[in-house]
């Protein structure tokens, strides 16, 4: 298996999503280019995107924006999960997986993606059909390396028996442990990279929403249980002693989230996403932040699946997820 320097290096990636999709009003085209510009002169080499983000405006956001850069940075996509007729629609079928990827290369206006994963398993198509499709796809030299995302360690298995995987991305912070069920070790013990979605705990962890009414009709957040009017403010004050911790150490608090995550594992890449740039910079500075063994303890008491109030979905988006649930949730 072949790792993209820039996968791994720097140790922190961008996650698109934010800027078009999923926290309200998408950030006008202009100002969207603008973001990601920014985002590679900062030093960000590690793009994430997919089909389903903005109905395909932020694979097309990510393509006008670098496209004169495409050699100098590691893209990453995400097929398998669509929006059909204004609704999410998982579906794994090889050839809808190929359909997808010929249209994501038109909107990033490349002819490779390096990483395609699988966004959602489709309960109705075995893995290995889907990876085997992707199988072909990365024969024929239009992605370079297969991820899957929100997947248990059992599917993680039989799908790189199918093909050997790259990466398996899933939510993971301080607040979302699901990961270190058995994935993490699955995918360390199979030389996979993890990469982390949300290790900022969907804005949690940066301590600036303390008011959930602020949020906007259309945010996902407004339909998460741990964002609900009777758990938020528990959730607030959870957070008091990692704000204080932070204020300590001398970062800012998402800083210390992702300094948090890089260090929990060496296979571990987190792409926190962000619609405002000097929030780019905070994040991709996290990097360089080094937290003792003792610090790393604290946090992990601090907060963790136990501590915090509410499960991380509501039941219907929980459907469609694969990755294991602790018994207490």
């Amino acid at each position: 298996m072949s790792k993209h320097p820039h996968l791994m290096n720097p140790s922190i990636g961008l996650g698109c999503m934010n800027l078009s999709h999923g926290y309200g009003t998408s950030l006008p085209e202009e100002d969207g280019i603008k973001a990601l510009q920014a985002a590679f002169e900062m030093g960000y080499r590690h793009f994430d995107t997919a089909t389903l983000y903005g109905g395909g405006k932020n694979e097309m956001l990510v393509g006008k924006a670098l496209k004169d850069r495409r050699d100098e940075f590691f893209l990453a996509s995400k097929c398998g999960m669509a929006s059909v007729d204004g609704k999410r629609a998982i579906n794994g079928r090889p050839d809808v997986l190929r359909k997808q990827c010929e249209e994501s290369l038109k909107r990033l206006q490349t002819e490779h993606i390096d990483l395609y994963y699988l966004h959602r398993l489709d309960p109705n198509v075995p893995v290995e059909e889907s990876v085997g499709a992707l199988g072909d796809l990365v024969k024929e030299g239009k992605i370079g390396g297969i991820g899957l995302s929100e997947v248990s360690a059992k599917t993680i298995e039989k799908a790189h028996k199918e093909h050997p995987l790259t990466a398996v991305q899933t939510e993971y912070s301080l607040w979302s442990r699901n990961a270190e069920i058995a994935v993490l070790d699955t995918t360390k013990a199979l030389d996979i990279v993890f990469v982390a979605f949300s290790p900022l705990a969907r804005g949690y962890l940066c301590g600036e929403l303390t008011d959930i009414s602020q949020l906007v009709e259309n945010d996902i957040r407004t339909k998460m249980p741990r964002f609900s009017p009777e758990n938020y403010p528990k959730n607030i004050e959870l957070l008091q002693g990692f704000l204080a911790m932070a204020k300590d150490i001398g970062c800012t608090p998402a800083q210390l989230a992702l300094a948090w995550t890089c260090m929990k594992d060496e296979h571990i890449i987190p792409i926190p996403g962000t619609r405002f740039a000097h929030h780019m910079q905070d994040n991709f500075d996290a990097g360089s932040i080094n937290l003792d063994s003792k610090q790393m303890q604290q946090l992990d008491e601090m907060i963790n699946q136990n501590t915090v109030f509410g499960p991380r979905y509501s039941p219907a988006l929980q459907a469609d997820i694969d990755t294991e649930e602790f018994a207490t949730q």
